[in-house]
C-alpha cells in the first residue's frame, strides 16, 4: 500500500478503506480469488496484512489516496453534509472512490448556489473556515427590494445583526442593479449574509457564491458538476 510502516490490520479492512467496496463485498471479492497481496491471491479476508503489502483488486494496485481538492457548483436542493435523511447532500454528486472521507470547506444553504469547496486535507480547510484566517468570501445577491447607495457604507462600517453582541466585520458591497449586488465578507457566522440585509429591511431572493479566498467558481462547471482544484488554486489557501 506504499508505505513502509508494518502496522497490520485485516485485508478486508484494509481494502474497504481504499475502494468503495463495503467490508461484505470485500470478503466476497477475497473468495473469489480477485485479491493478491504481493502477487499471491489471497482468498481469507481475515488475512493479516501491513502498510507496506502490496494489495491488488482485478490486477489493480490499490494505494490510500492523498489529499484531494475539488470545486463543485451546488445547485438548489442540496445540502452542505455528508449525511441526510430528508435531501440530496452535495456528495451524491461526485464521482470518486472513498467520496465519504471529503469534508466540506464552508458550507452553503439548501436554498443557495455555487462555489463548494470539498476535500479530505483537515489542515487544508481549516484555513478557509476558522475564524483565525482571513478568508473573504464573495457571494451575487438578488433582493426583494431596491436597495439604497447609503447602504454601501454601512455595510462598510459592519452591521449590527439581531442577536448578535457586535457588529460584523467591515465588508465590501457593490451595487450592480437596482436590487442586485455583489458583496464580499470576511467571515462567516450563521446565514450571515441573510441576515444583513434583512437588518436593512430587506430580504434575499436569490443568494450564489462565486468565490472563495482566491479560488473562484470556474464559469465552465454547470450547476452539479465539480473538478478538482489546480496546483495553483490549492497553494493560493495559506
Amino acid at each position: 500500500m506504499g508505505k513502509s510502516e508494518s502496522k497490520e490490520m485485516r485485508l478486508d479492512k484494509a481494502v474497504s478503506q481504499v475502494t468503495d467496496l463495503s467490508r461484505a463485498e470485500v470478503k466476497r471479492a477475497a473468495k473469489a480469488g480477485r485479491i493478491t497481496v504481493n502477487g499471491e491471491v489471497a482468498g481469507n479476508p481475515a488475512t493479516k496484512v501491513s502498510e507496506s503489502d502490496e494489495l491488488c483488486l482485478d490486477g489493480e494496485l490499490l494505494e490510500e489516496a492523498g489529499p484531494r481538492y475539488f470545486m463543485l457548483h451546488k445547485p438548489l436542493g442540496y445540502v452542505s453534509a455528508t449525511k441526510d435523511s430528508e435531501h440530496p447532500t452535495v456528495l451524491d454528486l461526485l464521482e470518486e472512490p472513498n467520496k465519504q472521507k471529503l469534508h466540506i470547506a464552508g458550507r452553503l444553504d439548501i436554498d443557495t448556489t455555487g462555489l463548494v469547496l470539498l476535500t479530505d486535507d483537515g489542515q487544508w480547510s481549516h484555513k478557509i473556515t476558522s475564524p483565525r484566517h482571513h478568508c473573504d468570501k464573495t457571494y451575487y445577491a438578488m433582493l426583494a427590494e431596491r436597495i439604497d447607495e447609503s447602504a454601501v457604507e454601512k455595510f462598510a462600517k459592519g452591521i449590527w445583526l439581531d442577536g448578535e453582541k457586535k457588529r460584523t466585520k467591515p465588508a465590501k458591497l457593490e451595487i450592480l442593479f437596482a436590487n442586485e449586488v455583489r458583496l464580499t465578507i470576511g467571515e462567516g457566522r450563521y446565514h450571515q449574509v441573510k441576515r444583513m440585509f434583512a437588518a436593512l429591511g430587506n430580504r434575499v431572493l436569490e443568494l450564489h457564491r462565486e468565490r472563495i479566498g482566491d479560488i473562484v467558481l470556474d464559469e465552465d462547471l454547470v450547476e452539479g458538476d465539480y473538478r478538482p482544484l489546480t496546483p495553483e488554486e490549492i497553494v493560493s489557501v495559506t
